[in-house]
């Protein structure tokens, strides 16, 4: 199995934007500057009415009272905002016990825990028993036998699952993708929601847009995509927090222009091992009819890369920095399709 990548700098690059072709049909040329100029995500703001006349002269002068405003931090399904990479975490139940909350990774074989879930249900440990890959290398991990994970329609039986360090996020540990061959996943990233269920083949609801994908043996999605001119290998990703450029996609994009603003970004994988990536600006990233406008992408010849031999071709790995500005992205395993919808 593989785990997403994390960033040791916190925080979503912003804004990006998703557009579908329709949303330009028959716009003016202000309007569409208007619309690249606007803000994706508002902060909540509060307004307070004039406060009356102070106080006479010799009067004790009046406390106000003190006002909070706040919202509840989602427990499971988070957008991505200006302050932080969104998630997708799902309501496991592991032999019964939980939910334990375990962050859906797209691009994750297997399942895994972190050692909370091992301590809490007190499971036996087999040192240093399975091989695990990551983003960026492989290592000896241990792992534990369950005999049951379960979540919606997805029922998985006798699995033997990695321990890892750390899970996206906070997580208590990884949901891969075994078992979900035949099933539909919805997630509501404003409604904090996530349901998986058998899929009956049922097409994109009405204001979606569809996006076909192949399923790599060794997990992930691939989507074909267009970086600027550059036809390139996209990798639909929920378990990684940012996304990550091959070099061979860097060199095809400076060939035709030369980038600025460079910065340096340390990727850390589920190993632990560290790799350090160039983060620039890039061209509009074109998945059929979806336009995505305003990402900064990380380069970097991940291990990853080699794993899912797409090393010597232009690739790009999409992690939640991108995927939660969506508003409904819906994974379809039995149609082989994306359908999103976006804000």
């Amino acid at each position: 199995m593989r785990r997403g990548c994390q960033s040791r700098r916190g925080g979503a690059p912003g804004p990006t934007r998703w557009y579908t072709w329709a949303m330009f049909r028959g716009a003016s040329t202000a309007s569409l500057a208007g619309l690249s100029a606007a803000v994706l995500l508002l902060a909540g703001s509060a307004t307070a009415s004039a406060a009356p006349d102070g106080p006479g002269p010799g009067a004790a002068p009046v406390e106000l009272p003190a006002v909070t405003v706040a919202a509840p931090e989602p427990r499971y399904v988070a957008p991505t905002r200006r302050d932080r990479i969104g998630r997708i975490w799902a309501p496991v139940l592991i032999d019964g016990a939980g939910p334990f909350r375990l962050v859906l990774d797209t691009g994750a074989s297997t399942s895994a825990v972190t050692q909370r879930i091992v301590d809490a249900l007190g499971l036996p440990v087999d040192e240093n028993s399975i091989r695990l890959r990551g983003v960026t290398g492989t290592a000896i991990v241990s792992s534990v036998e369950v005999g049951m994970l379960e979540v919606g329609d997805l029922l998985v039986t006798g699995a033997r699952l990695p321990v890892v360090a750390d899970a996206f996020g906070g997580a208590e540990g990884v949901l891969g993708t075994e078992g979900l061959h035949d099933k539909r996943i919805t997630i509501e990233f404003r409604k904090d929601r996530i349901t998986i269920m058998r899929s009956r083949g049922q097409e994109a609801p009405p204001g979606f847009t569809t996006v076909p994908f192949r399923a790599n043996r060794r997990g992930g999605m691939q989507v074909d995509a267009r970086v600027g001119p550059v036809r390139t290998t996209a990798l639909i990703d929920t378990g990684a927090q940012m996304s990550v450029g091959n070099l061979a996609l860097r060199e095809a994009l400076t060939r035709r222009r030369k980038e600025a603003g460079e910065l340096q970004e340390a990727i850390i994988g589920v190993t632990e091992d560290i790799q350090y990536a160039s983060r620039v600006r890039i061209p509009t990233i074109v998945a059929g009819s979806l336009l995505v406008s305003g990402a900064h992408i990380n380069f970097a010849d991940l291990f990853i890369f080699e794993h899912w031999k797409l090393d010597k071709r232009p690739s790009i790995l999409i992690g939640m920095d991108v995927l939660g500005v969506l508003d409904t992205l819906i994974i379809d395993y039995r149609r082989q399709e994306l359908q999103i919808r976006t804000r």
